[in-house]
């Protein structure tokens, strides 16, 4: 059998070409050489002879939305829990994420790529946590599961040195004897052996479409030799910096209690804020913090749909913008938002921006929000000269939607109506680097009702192990449930809650 070599050219033609300046979709034919786009013209672009034709009649084509912060591991643990707040979260992690195997990872994995690329996410950024230390095996399933998916990531594991319970001053001496020594078991390896473990990574890393960045979990969950250890790993190998700060009120707390200063100015003082340095959630920065981050050239990657559910606050995006942060768009992990759709966490953007006052002009508009969820994340990712726009010289990722689909008719102002109405369902193909990996709304690289079955498999296994975790976090509930609400009631000069600071 003689197998023909892919052509070089792709032409899409008859599509309809999102221009976001313009809040229009005008017809366009795009000319793909290899992964890349080469033009984008007029309908009728001359493309060179045997080059696979595309018909996108009926489609509205927008660059693939880029999510900014999840967690792939947190995809085994959807809808796992209700009433948790993040301090909970963490202290649930044992029960949630405990009794993982190699394949348990590239499962879940696997599972959070072929949601996103199903729902319009053509690369997303993923601190990706194994306990007690990260491991090449385990970054390497966990990368091969975005690769057969078709998607392109920034895996950054995510490392800590001190536990959660030793983080959260005062929290230890809360627990009683029995549960302190329980707790023992939930410490990390010595960042020393962390620091080996990542730099090993980053030696030999084999993957293109998915490459690796540094992710030093919470500011104070690290001890400042393991902050400046993971500074140097990103500079000796020219990667990114992602870091949980200012999430919620219970650290800032915390952090002022540490360093007498916000966690933000500590991370700066070490020398880890720059233009490779992304703050997932920012939910608590003050004024003085975005300053910071926007004379730096740092990203803030903003989850508010997570934000939301783990009672952290909104985010004052407005001030960020402002004092010139890059802000991407994130879903966070399926653990604690329950999904990754991307076209949800702009709707919740806009919509939570919307609820903080009055003036209108404070707001964030549709445009700014759809900026976000592509070009500012894709910057936030360190790929903002390959990904996050459709325009000659950018890799090929666009996302083809059905004009016919109940959620574009009528089509008035597509960039309103992918902001504010879409939600995944029109979503009829998906091309990522010039390749359908979506095509007439199904996925072509995964069989997801095999990927059911090893789920659930797992599922059931991990159920028996984390029996003993569950129980152990009932008997924590009681004390980080009543403990951490405490730290977020003492006075602080921001409130970022949707409820007045008196209310009960």
């Amino acid at each position: 059998m003689v197998t023909r070599s892919k052509p070089d050219y792709t032409i899409v033609r008859g599509g309809k070409l999102l221009d976001i300046a313009k809040r229009k979709a005008s017809p366009a034919d795009i000319l793909i050489k290899g992964d890349t786009i080469a033009e984008i013209g007029r309908p009728g672009l001359a493309a060179p002879a045997g080059a696979t034709v595309i018909d996108a009649r009926n489609r509205l084509m927008h660059p693939g939305l880029i999510n900014a912060h999840t967690h792939g591991p947190g995809n085994l643990g959807k809808g796992m829990g209700d009433l948790w707040s993040l301090e909970l979260l963490l202290t649930a992690s044992p029960w949630i994420n405990g009794g993982r195997t190699l394949e348990d990872k590239y499962l879940a994995s696997l599972i959070g790529a072929a949601e996103m690329a199903m729902k319009g996410c053509t690369a997303a950024y993923d601190l990706a946590a194994e306990f007690p230390l990260p491991s090449v095996d385990g970054l390497s399933a966990m990368a091969k599961a975005y690769e057969e998916v078709g998607m392109r990531a920034v895996l950054a594991p995510m490392v800590a040195d001190i536990s959660f319970f030793e983080a959260i001053p005062g929290l230890m001496d809360r627990l009683s004897p029995s549960l302190q020594k329980e707790v023992e078991s939930f410490r990390y390896a010595p960042w020393k052996t962390i620091t080996t473990q990542m730099k090993k990574a980053l030696q030999k890393w084999p993957f293109e479409t998915v490459m690796l960045a540094v992710a030093p979990t919470i500011p104070h969950h690290c001890s400042d030799d393991f902050l400046v250890a993971c500074r140097n790993l990103a500079r000796e190998y020219d990667v990114g910096v992602h870091s949980h700060v200012a999430e919620s009120k219970v650290q800032v707390v915390a952090g002022y209690g540490r360093y007498g200063t916000s966690l933000a100015a500590h991370m700066d003082e070490l020398g880890l804020v720059n233009e490779r340095f992304t703050v997932a959630h920012g939910v608590w920065l003050d004024d003085e913090d975005m300053k910071r981050l926007g004379d730096r050239g740092a990203s803030v990657a903003h989850n508010p749909g997570s934000n939301m559910r783990l009672g952290n606050g909104l985010a004052d995006v407005r001030g960020m913008l402002s004092r010139r942060v890059n802000v991407g768009v994130g879903t966070d992990g399926a653990n604690c938002s329950d999904n990754q759709n991307m076209y949800e966490a702009m709707r919740l953007a806009s919509f939570s921006s919307k609820v903080q006052g009055p003036d209108v002009q404070n707001w964030l508009t549709t445009e700014e929000t759809l900026r976000a969820a592509t070009e500012g994340s894709a910057r936030a990712l360190g790929l903002e000269k390959q990904i996050g726009r459709i325009a000659p010289g950018y890799k090929a990722d666009i996302v083809f939607l059905d004009l016919h689909h109940i959620n574009w008719i009528p089509t008035n102002d597509p960039v309103n109506a992918l902001v504010h109405t879409e939600d995944g369902t029109s979503v009829h193909s998906v091309m990522v680097g010039g390749r359908m990996i979506v095509q007439d709304h199904k996925l072509l690289t995964v069989d997801l009702v095999a990927l059911a079955a090893k789920a659930e498999k797992s599922r059931a296994r991990r159920e028996k192990m984390t029996a003993p975790a569950k129980k152990l976090y009932g008997r924590l509930e009681k004390v980080v449930g009543t403990f951490c609400p405490g730290l977020a009631r003492e006075p602080l000069h921001i409130h970022r809650y949707g409820a007045s600071q008196h209310s009960h």
